[in-house]
């Protein structure tokens, strides 16, 4: 077996060391703490959703680019190698977390997994890389012990931010990059980021600050509950990266403490609203996701998976109504298992059950996308064939029972048919399906194939 990378893993390795050196020179511009401590660290972020994405053997980009960062910025050849490798362990370790206890990739579908995410990702993996971190600078003489827990927190609060701000984007735009909006919907997406930037610029601005970033929380309580939580990510990642931009240029001119402060208060506020965010996003998605079942639950058979009556009645008023604006028929298909009382009592019931399922699968592998099949009730079922005369009706009745009489499934099972048309048959949902029903019990108490296809008309003679 070929263990070597392919070309397109090499070419995800190089783009990920160069996005994540780039990411570590840009934070260290604001290590005021001290030159390789940075409140604002979105390289954390990445290397989780790197991990998380792709396994453990993109290491070797992290790990560079690590080192690349810290070499030319400050610190020596040890030090430098000490924090890669807490660096790169702290992505690794908060992807084992993720993975094994967040449900991996999918972590920000259900509100659970997003506070799991959170914990682990965010607030348990982020100390490695600090402590690491410090404690290599401090025995190398490039901080003093006396500023240990100053240095570690804001590189731990830097850390936890990038986790929580630049990881969901990323994992989530990473597991379902398409998008599928249409004119209205993409609209919608355009205002809530206008909307975005512009409370961002007044909440951050000059006469701004972290104090007043409260001013977004509409704006992203709107991509919460109106988009899926990739969009709603993406608005708090917007929103924290137009609040360090803001931020930094009103601090200039200030003390060094005073804007480490100021930078660390607001990565704090963003990560818990990051959190805050997408567990409402989640929560709202599974919300939606309920909801669809159910809707779900109520048209469909439990058994067969097919329409049940409810569904087959809505279809068929539709179809009625479609039909009197384009004068054009439609059948309705009925059938109806021969002979399950037989099968129940000799074979027992769940081989009855599985003798319907099969009737179920033979008529849904028959139909077309706009045809609607249905589990009337008890072993009949019903097929609503839109734009079907009655001669098309017959061919997809005879490839149901062909499809039937080449199961090689015990106990072989059969199928009556009847046929209805409209409006021949019936102008209304019942009197189509009574005149299917009377047309398949014909074909029933007769037990024998009549001439032609064998199928019995709508219409009694």
């Amino acid at each position: 077996m070929n263990a070597k990378p392919s070309l397109r893993q090499l070419g995800l390795m190089l783009g990920l060391a160069v996005v994540y050196t780039a990411a570590g020179k840009l934070g260290l511009r604001l290590g005021i703490v001290n030159p390789s401590a940075s409140p604002v660290w979105a390289p954390t972020g990445i290397a989780i959703a790197a991990f998380v994405l792709g396994g453990g053997r993109y290491w070797p980009a992290i790990f560079v680019g690590a080192f690349f960062y810290n070499v030319t910025t400050a610190g020596s050849l040890a030090t430098s190698l000490a924090i890669a490798a807490g660096n790169t362990l702290e992505g690794l370790v908060g992807a084992v977390l993720v993975r094994r206890w967040a449900n991996g990739p999918l972590a920000f579908k259900r509100g659970a997994d997003v506070v799991r995410f959170a914990v682990l990702a965010g607030l348990v993996a982020t100390t490695i890389s600090p402590s690491v971190g410090v404690t290599s600078l401090a025995l190398g003489g490039f901080a003093p012990w006396s500023d240990y827990g100053p240095i570690w927190l804001t590189w731990w609060l830097g850390d936890a931010s990038g986790a929580l701000l630049i990881a969901p984007p990323v994992l989530l735009w990473g597991v379902d990059p398409r998008v599928r909006w249409g004119l209205i919907r993409a609209v919608e997406v355009a205002a809530l980021f206008i909307t975005v930037v512009l409370l961002g610029a007044l909440a951050f601005g000059p006469f701004g600050g972290p104090a007043l970033g409260f001013l977004c929380i509409p704006a992203l309580i709107w991509a919460a509950l109106r988009f899926r939580p990739r969009v709603a990510a993406t608005a708090v990642a917007l929103v924290s990266a137009l609040g360090v931009v803001e931020t930094v240029g009103a601090l200039q001119g200030l003390g060094r403490e005073t804007q480490n402060q100021q930078l660390v208060l607001l990565q704090a506020f963003m990560g818990v609203m990051s959190v805050t965010i997408l567990v409402l996003a989640a929560v709202v998605a599974e919300r939606r996701r309920g909801e669809q079942r159910l809707r779900e639950l109520a048209i469909t058979d439990p058994l067969t998976g097919l329409a049940n009556y409810r569904q087959l009645l809505a279809v068929l008023e539709v179809e009625i109504r479609r039909s009197r604006r384009t004068e054009r028929p439609f059948a309705l298909l009925f059938f109806d298992l021969d002979d399950l009382k037989r099968i129940n009592d000799r074979h027992g019931h769940l081989v009855g059950s599985r003798a319907l399922c099969r009737l179920g699968e033979a008529i849904r592998l028959t139909c077309r996308a706009i045809d609607t099949p249905a589990r009337y009730g008890g072993d009949e079922f019903a097929v609503v064939l839109p734009e079907t005369d009655e001669s098309k009706a017959r061919g997809v009745a005879l490839r149901v029972r062909a499809r039937l009489a080449a199961d090689t499934d015990h106990p072989a099972v059969s199928a009556s048919v009847g046929v209805a048309l409209y409006p021949r048959d019936g102008d209304t949902a019942d009197g189509l399906i009574g005149a299917a029903d009377r047309a398949l019990y014909g074909m029933k108490r007769a037990r024998v194939v009549a001439p032609g296809d064998g199928l019995a008309p709508g219409t009694q003679p």
